[in-house]
């Protein structure tokens, strides 16, 4: 048996195909899509994370502003600047790109964007919602995530769904998503004794760590979903994910790549994030 491969890339292109259309409505009626992203510093792979963001924005029609911030930027500095884009009202959408200087504290930062802007939904009033089970903005990559299975018609219902990685970017978020589908949910981390006991018990299987090949062909159940979130650069410049992809494909039902998988979808969420923003903003 060989995974059924849940091309990321392409559901996004799809994705920004539609969103496309849905800002050319908005536009009709006055409204143009706008995505602030605030940068303090030059951190590389931070400027392609925004360059991809970008080009994503692009596609679908959605102004994208890149606020650059000098590294030596105060907090009250980058506070005010976010309080400026707060009140701007062609700007629906705003994201800080992480990491930030080690001088600035990012929960606060991040916390100051206002709750209705807040498109990564990182805002403690969208994780409350989001607890609640009446969610507001979802965060991206646990949305992407929850997207990519629902292309594969994949049922929660009754089924076990196992969470490797409890981070509140994604760990968190995507296993209240699951709970809200009906799954029953168990989430481990990395004081989980024997994982892969439990990781074979998984008809879904999410895993976000940052540790390159952590889940193994033996760690996974014959037929499960297998949803990888890591993003990981070996020595030799490869990106490769939390799941070792060639042992696993042989294994599981449905698999996504690394790179080409989540990635792609989260930038997609994050489009139609800040389009769905825009739209709230005018009702």
């Amino acid at each position: 048996m060989t995974a059924q491969l849940i091309d990321g890339a392409a559901l996004a292109k799809e994705k920004l195909s539609q969103l496309k259309q849905t800002v050319i409505s908005l536009q009709g009626r006055g409204i143009q899509p706008g995505l602030a992203t605030v940068q303090v510093g030059d951190d590389a792979a931070s400027r392609i994370y925004i360059r991809n963001k970008s080009r994503a924005c692009a596609e679908a029609g959605v102004n994208s502003i890149h606020h650059d911030l000098p590294a030596q930027s105060s907090e009250r500095d980058v506070l005010r600047h976010i309080d400026t884009l707060n009140r701007d009202a062609s700007v629906h959408g705003i994201i800080v790109q992480l990491p930030l200087p080690k001088h600035l504290d990012a929960r606060r930062i991040s916390q100051s964007i206002a709750v209705a802007k807040d498109v990564d939904g990182f805002n403690w009033r969208n994780l409350g919602a989001l607890m609640e089970g009446t969610p507001g903005i979802v965060p991206c990559t646990p949305r992407a995530a929850m997207v990519m299975l629902d292309s594969a018609k994949i049922r929660f219902e009754g089924r076990h769904a196992v969470v490797v990685g409890r981070s509140n970017i994604v760990g968190k978020p995507v296993a209240l998503l699951l709970i809200a589908r009906g799954a029953t949910v168990t989430v481990c981390n990395s004081h989980t004794a024997d994982l892969g006991a439990i990781t074979r018990q998984a008809d879904v299987l999410v895993v976000a760590t940052g540790k390159a090949g952590l889940i193994t062909r033996d760690m996974v159940k014959p037929g499960a979903a297998v949803i990888d979130v890591g993003i990981n650069r070996l020595p030799t410049g490869k990106i490769v994910g939390d799941v070792a992809f060639d042992e696993v494909k042989v294994v599981a039902g449905w698999i996504t790549p690394v790179p080409g998988g989540v990635g792609p979808m989260t930038v997609a969420m994050l489009v139609e994030n800040t389009v769905n923003a825009a739209a709230r903003n005018q009702q």
